[in-house]
């Protein structure tokens, strides 16, 4: 019994076969239902480049719009960044964008949110949606400030054999 095999269910690498070599997960089997995932991100930057954002000053234009086609494009190709991601067909995805000057840090608040109707979740297709929205803004505002910084998580999931799932609600 490999180590893997003797966890419980719940704690299963399934992306791993029983001598421990990476596999895709086959979720042919898997019953399609409604899936959704919630990924943020926060960029944490000087107030002037917030402020230089803001006032639509950035030399690259404007970062809101970049960030936002750039997450969502993500979203549809995260299976070809993610190895063992499987290719899914998004029925929805939104990145959206605020700033946050009022935090010890100021920055930009994003959150992205993916939806499906298949066999396995969006967590992946969120999660790089908000990254690559994070990396977008870097992008944007580098000429300006270096030391930017961004962290990403996941927020929520719905759907599928283990259900609903927050972080809000979460012990992990």
């Amino acid at each position: 019994m490999t180590s893997d095999e003797k966890r419980p269910a719940g704690d299963r690498l399934t992306h791993l076969d029983a001598s421990g070599a990476a596999r895709m997960v086959d979720v042919g089997g898997k019953p399609e239902t409604r899936r959704r995932a919630q990924a943020d991100a926060f960029v944490a930057m000087r107030a002037e480049t917030l402020r230089l954002i803001t006032a639509g000053e950035l030399p690259k234009g404007d970062v809101f719009a970049a960030a936002r086609i750039a997450g969502i494009m993500a979203a549809k190709r995260a299976s070809e960044l993610i190895p063992l991601c499987h290719p899914i067909g998004l029925t929805h995805a939104t990145v959206e964008l605020d700033t946050d000057a009022e935090s010890v840090q100021p920055g930009i608040r994003i959150a992205a949110t993916c939806e499906t109707i298949g066999p396995t979740g969006v967590e992946m297709e969120a999660l790089t949606a908000a990254s690559v929205a994070a990396l977008t803004v870097y992008d944007m505002c580098k000429a300006v400030e270096r030391g930017i910084t961004f962290e990403v998580g996941l927020v929520s999931k719905d759907g599928g054999a283990s259900g609903a799932w927050s972080v809000e609600d979460s012990d992990e």
